[in-house]
């Protein structure tokens, strides 16, 4: 599946940096795995998770419920 955006002309982003904004943001939604990620942005598996804080991300898909059970089990 593709599907073509038209961006700004004075947009100073790579495509390597659009993608990575694209991927991490579906992976922080919880709608992409990060194995999809990287192959969304062609590269490994270790590197977008590396790379996800850059872009706002988080590694850790934890979510409310999962805190508060830890919180109460600490």
């Amino acid at each position: 599946m593709g599907f073509h955006v038209e961006l700004p002309a004075d947009l100073h982003a790579t495509d390597f940096d659009l993608k990575m904004l694209f991927a991490s943001k579906l992976f922080d939604e919880g709608m992409i795995s990060s194995g999809q990620g990287a192959k969304i942005v062609g590269i490994t598996r270790r590197s977008f998770i590396e790379l996800l804080g850059k872009y706002g991300a988080s590694a850790f898909q934890t979510d409310e419920d999962e805190l508060l059970a830890d919180a109460a089990s600490a």
